[in-house]
């Protein structure tokens, strides 16, 4: 277990009573949360969402990226669900940092895409360790789930993890003219499934 849970509250929201759980990082003292709404003891698979930490988009509502519509897509549809469950992962930009980003975005100005970006930054595509959140799972007792995400990595590390993923469920947000190269490209090159 890489991670402990170090407290829970009450989190009011637009959509309801969420419980928030902090969670630290056993190694480093990196700090994730999960979003807990209605009863999930019940024996079904919960309808569950990986957030991965997106500054620009989720609190300065960039049309960059598709990120801020999802977060707020997934809140919606838990909320709807009566229970689910949203994990917070705190890896910013794929797990390459804030200002590692904005170095990418330069190069996305640039004309190279987000793939591209990290590559020339002399990351992977994709850094982020979603391990970490199999183990929130497994925190909160919760071992089968319907999962909103049309990225399947994420669907193959938990289920690597041990987490039984019974359901992928799509999480298309609405393409814009600043954010359909890089939608495109996530179909593209990371096989990500937003196209139909």
């Amino acid at each position: 277990m890489q991670l402990i849970k170090i407290e829970k509250a009450i989190l009011p929201t637009r959509w309801g009573d969420f419980i928030i759980f902090g969670f630290e990082e056993k190694k480093n003292g990196k700090n994730h949360i999960a979003l807990v709404y209605g009863d999930i003891k019940k024996n079904i698979p919960i309808l569950s969402r990986i957030h991965s930490e997106c500054l620009t988009g989720d609190a300065l509502f960039s049309l960059r990226c598709d990120c801020g519509d999802q977060l707020k897509m997934a809140m919606n549809k838990i909320a709807d669900e009566g229970r689910g469950v949203l994990i917070y992962h705190r890896q910013e930009g794929r797990n390459i940092g804030l200002l590692n980003k904005i170095k990418a975005y330069s190069l996305q100005d640039q004309g190279l895409d987000t793939v591209e970006a990290n590559l020339k930054l002399g990351f992977s595509a994709d850094e982020r360790d979603f391990s970490l959140c199999a183990d929130i799972f497994n925190i909160l007792n919760i071992k089968k789930i319907r999962l909103l995400t049309n990225n399947p990595y994420k669907v193959d590390m938990l289920t690597a993890s041990g987490i039984d993923v019974v359901e992928r469920v799509a999480l298309i947000a609405k393409k814009n003219n600043k954010n359909y190269c890089y939608l495109k490209t996530k179909a593209e090159k990371m096989g990500h499934l937003l196209f139909k």
